[in-house]
């Protein structure tokens, strides 16, 4: 029975040998995979520029291997794990905040250089608009220079507009009614007209020195008139007395007939453009222009 015993004991320490060798080994490997892996991770940077977790598993007699491992044992393994995601949560919303600042302030210069360009946008139209004025202003200066040249040009040239024959009774330098309402019809277009002239021209059938004589008093009549009842200035009035002689080229009746011809130069023309819009005149004579000498030149009467 005693050697029984022993050889039980004996038995027994040789098992708890075998387990402690087996134990040992299986911590040594543990350390030494948990240390090369430690080692391989401290190599590799995190998302929160921390070193890596150290997972320690060779506490107590059972390591991380203890099925029965304690509460505070699990709660020292899973506190830096909890840390690191708090750590993870924090970096997170301060990336969420920059991303967020960027994109305001992305906005922010999207809006100034879209409101710069609609700014520049609008002064170009603006210089456009002003650059389009400027040439018209510009061409109608170069016109108007055009125009005044060719009034300054043709100041000297005169053209007949409208033209009266007054008919005046043998033997008398006397005007009659319907001689003073074709004169009245002339004169009152000329009312604030510039460059013209009216030309008066007596005719007698009387030949000779008496016959010049005569057509001249039937002229000075005409002025007369014309001067002091329809304030004609006189430097713009041309008389002359022909007699009996009739220019070539003119078509003016026998007897006693006094011509009054209403001429215009390229000023007043020039005026009447000023005025109205259209040229009427020395230039371009107007047929709608009113001809008082029309119905003086075809009186009702042979004779007044």
């Amino acid at each position: 029975m005693k050697i029984n015993l022993n050889w039980k004991q004996t038995m027994g320490a040789a098992a708890v040998a075998g387990c402690l060798c087996v134990t040992a080994a299986a911590q040594t490997s543990a350390t030494s995979t948990t240390g090369s892996t430690s080692t391989a991770t401290n190599s590799t940077a995190t998302a929160t520029g921390q070193k890596p977790l150290e997972m320690q598993s060779n506490e107590g007699f059972w390591g991380h291997m203890n099925p029965m491992a304690r509460k505070k044992w699990v709660n020292r393994q899973t506190a830096p794990i909890k840390d690191r995601l708090n750590e993870l949560d924090q970096l997170t919303a301060k990336n969420a905040t920059d991303i967020h600042d960027l994109d305001v302030r992305a906005q922010a210069g999207i809006k100034l250089a879209s409101d710069t360009a609609n700014t520049a946008n609008q002064t170009a139209l603006t210089a456009n608009t002003t650059a389009v004025t400027a040439k018209s202003e510009a061409d109608s200066a170069n016109a108007t220079a055009g125009q005044l040249t060719t009034t300054v040009s043709s100041l000297d040239q005169y053209q007949s507009v409208t033209d009266a024959q007054l008919r005046f009774r043998a033997g008398t330098t006397t005007l009659g009614p319907k001689a003073k309402e074709a004169l009245d019809q002339m004169a009152d277009q000329l009312q604030g007209q510039k460059g013209y002239i009216l030309q008066v021209q007596g005719y007698t059938k009387t030949r000779g020195s008496a016959g010049v004589a005569v057509s001249n008093q039937m002229a000075d009549a005409v002025v007369r008139y014309l001067v002091e009842k329809k304030n004609v200035p006189l430097y713009r009035i041309y008389k002359m007395g022909y007699g009996s002689a009739r220019p070539e080229g003119t078509d003016i009746p026998s007897g006693s007939v006094v011509e009054v011809t209403l001429m215009h130069n390229s000023l007043a023309a020039l005026d009447t453009t000023g005025n109205s819009g259209s040229a009427i005149g020395a230039t371009q004579p107007s047929s709608s222009a009113p001809s008082p000498g029309t119905t003086a030149s075809q009186p009702n009467t042979p004779k007044q």
